[in-house]
């Protein structure tokens, strides 16, 4: 039903402002009661960070970048939500136009900054549905004019930690002058052992909570090298692969790609698959992925998992697709299973990696 109406209505969302149909979405899932989805199938299953996922289809941050529909957006069939980006203190990002349609190649470029409503404001929400069933994690970022932005990660992290089921430390956002530094090895150990301590206080003595890193798809071998190496050290739970791209395509036609900002959406799915099974194959599987760019079907959410995604997340390919995009890809990943006779997705994980890592199955 809720596609079927995007579908009449998306003529009219996409002659308003990007942004403008954004702030739009928001409020009429926040304002809206939530939908009750039709229960997984337990092939979509999915253990990983210490979580059971119903199925494992999420939505990216960026969308509800300051927890205002949660409900809602798990009402559409997510198997969870991430939140945010969060800043510490509220910040407003930047000068507006900051977000633009790619239509002719099912794209998105944004360069929002981080515009965020701080961690105060945040944390009420997500206070507020604490008893609320659904897995939700937030995405942690830097004040632009922090002077020790390590720290801003370790003040977010010790406040959220016990309002969320994971934590992702943003560290790839390219709207934010000199954030993308923090990948370097040295600087991101010391980040995250920081995270980590403050995570770790805030569990006093209990289960802590999981931390997850967000990489960038322009890294180099050796930079992935670098992160990969600091993930496995410390001990972090999960990274996720990968964020928006700074590269543009020499396939894009759309007027708006020479706009600055961070490309997301179908140009991004061969870069960031093919991290995505780097990262894979360096990880040994001492924790768990998540795929993250470019998934616009069924075929390319399988794609993710083969490449070496536990679990997915989109949010770009809604822009053009609406949220009866949920439903079809794990109907597609459900379908898949069957056909390989498989009884979870596990199994697959991983299995093109190398091929994938090589060029040769994209």
């Amino acid at each position: 039903m809720i596609g079927a109406l995007f579908g009449l209505a998306r003529p009219l969302i996409h002659k308003l402002d990007a942004e403008q149909a954004h702030r739009l979405t928001i409020a009429a899932l926040s304002a809206a009661p939530p939908l009750r989805p039709a229960a997984d199938p337990p092939s979509l299953a999915v253990e990983a960070f210490g979580l059971r996922f119903a199925n494992p289809v999420g939505l990216a941050a960026g969308f509800d970048k300051h927890a205002e529909a949660v409900d809602g957006a798990l009402g559409l069939g997510f198997g969870f939500v991430e939140v945010g980006g969060v800043t510490p203190l509220p910040q407003p990002g930047n000068p507006r136009p900051r977000v633009f349609r790619l239509p002719e190649d099912e794209a998105v470029i944004n360069r929002y900054g981080l515009n965020s409503d701080g961690m105060e404001a945040v944390a009420a929400r997500l206070q507020a549905r604490r008893k609320k069933s659904g897995i939700v994690g937030v995405n942690l970022g830097a004040n632009k004019d922090s002077v020790d932005r390590s720290a801003d990660y370790a003040v977010l992290a010790g406040r959220l930690a016990p309002l969320a089921d994971f934590l992702t430390v943003n560290v790839s956002s390219p709207n934010t002058p000199g954030l993308r530094d923090l990948q370097a090895e040295d600087a991101l150990d010391d980040l995250i052992a920081r995270t980590l301590a403050a995570r770790d206080e805030a569990a006093a003595g209990g289960k802590p909570t999981p931390v997850l890193i967000k990489i960038a798809p322009d890294l180099s071998m050796a930079e992935l090298d670098g992160m990969v190496a600091v993930a496995r050290r410390r001990k972090v739970d999960g990274m996720i692969v990968s964020n928006t791209t700074i590269a543009r395509p020499d396939s894009l036609r759309s007027t708006s790609k020479a706009e600055t900002g961070g490309l997301s959406g179908k140009p991004l799915f061969s870069a960031s698959t093919r991290i995505l099974a780097e990262t894979f194959l360096r990880v040994e599987r001492q924790f768990p992925l998540i795929g993250v760019g470019g998934i616009d079907s069924a075929q390319t959410a399988f794609a993710k998992i083969r490449a070496g995604a536990s679990l997915l997340q989109f949010y770009s390919a809604m822009v053009f697709k609406g949220p009866r995009l949920v439903g079809e890809v794990k109907r597609g990943l459900d379908m898949q299973m069957r056909k390989a006779g498989l009884p979870r997705l596990d199994a697959l994980v991983g299995r093109d990696a190398e091929a994938v890592a090589r060029g040769e199955a994209l």
